[in-house]
């Protein structure tokens, strides 16, 4: 049994090897791309994240806020019941916890919305370029005509 050779002369590598070089460069290409996308879509998800998280934190600062001057509105108002007593200091204390609990609301509101926003991103070119990238690798057999995409 005898080996055929390539066609072409010696010194030229063959249509094949051209094209195989070809596709190689082009996965090359296209994987060092998604990597650089990939790092993006990364830090763009860190970054959405950690304005939730900052939000978040403010949220929590509120509700701590008001859960003090709620108690300190509550010794006011046992100094107010205790006999002899005749000032009402207590309602300030109190609407100022009220005010709080808003705010610690709507930045709580805020901040669940920023993170859903932030969380999780389909990879939809990802799922493309890997596409491309099996079909570019995956090569015809060697006996079917090729085929022109257009």
């Amino acid at each position: 049994m005898s080996e055929t050779p390539p066609t072409g002369t010696g010194d030229q590598p063959s249509e094949g090897a051209q094209n195989i070089a070809a596709a190689l460069a082009d996965v090359s290409e296209r994987a060092s791309q998604l990597v650089r996308e990939e790092i993006e879509l990364a830090k763009t998800e860190v970054t959405e994240l950690a304005k939730g998280a900052v939000v978040g934190v403010a949220a929590g600062v509120f509700f701590l806020t008001a859960l003090i001057f709620i108690l300190v509105g509550f010794a006011w108002l046992l100094y107010y019941a205790l006999p002899g007593n005749q000032f009402t200091y207590f309602w300030g204390f109190f609407a100022m916890a009220a005010i709080l609990i808003l705010l610690g609301a709507l930045a709580g509101l805020i901040a669940a919305k920023v993170v859903k926003r932030g969380s999780p991103p389909v990879p939809t070119m990802a799922i493309e370029e890997a596409h491309k990238i099996k079909q570019a690798v995956s090569a015809p057999s060697p006996g079917a005509p090729e085929r022109m995409e257009g």
